[in-house]
């Protein structure tokens, strides 16, 4: 690192490396610095596509599966508890309900998607995780071709997830072409 300067993320990451490894190989240290320049957070872009497809709903209602949600989709309210038929909120609650919900989406896509993405692939990858959720994301054919650097192939595998419960649902055709869209970008 002669003459060069780190900033204090990298050398905190170095100091965890270390830390729990002892002094590292090369290929961990490569590895570990990819792991941290690939973690990324869902942007406006990606909150905008969910918020569109969800739409705002301040009364409860029962998804096309089933499942009681309010605000831009939520199912659970931060503290767990699940949405109710009768329960309320505003736009504001919707709000923060949606960027907490996103915890949970961003934490899943920086654990299982072990290639770089750009922000925009990342922001695709979220609006789809938020809606068919964390197990048939990590069990899915878009993950697998994705975690190869199939990019194009990944991207392909956003039309095949247009069903609830054995149907087409139109409104699914329409979101996942947005989202193949963006993660062309």
């Amino acid at each position: 690192m002669s003459g060069g300067k780190l900033t204090q993320e990298q050398v905190e990451a170095g100091d965890a490396i270390i830390a729990l490894n002892g002094l590292p190989t090369f290929a961990k240290v490569i590895g570990f610095a990819l792991a941290i320049a690939t973690q990324r957070d869902i942007s406006e872009n990606g909150f905008q596509i969910i918020r569109e497809f969800e739409s705002f709903q301040p009364k409860a209602y029962l998804d096309t599966g089933g499942i009681w949600t309010i605000g831009y989709g939520t199912i659970k309210y931060p503290k767990g508890v699940r949405v109710a038929k009768g329960d309320i909120c505003t736009q504001a609650q919707a709000e923060m309900w949606l960027k907490n919900d996103c915890k949970w989406v961003d934490a899943c896509l920086d654990k299982y998607v072990k290639v770089p993405v750009t922000q925009n692939q990342f922001d695709a990858l979220a609006s789809l995780v938020y809606n068919i959720g964390e197990t048939a994301f990590v069990k899915s054919t878009l993950l697998s071709v994705l975690n190869q650097s199939s990019y194009k192939l990944a991207a392909e595998q956003f039309d095949r997830w247009v069903y609830d419960n054995g149907k087409k649902i139109q409104g699914l055709v329409n979101r996942r072409k947005k989202e193949k869209e963006l993660f062309l970008k």
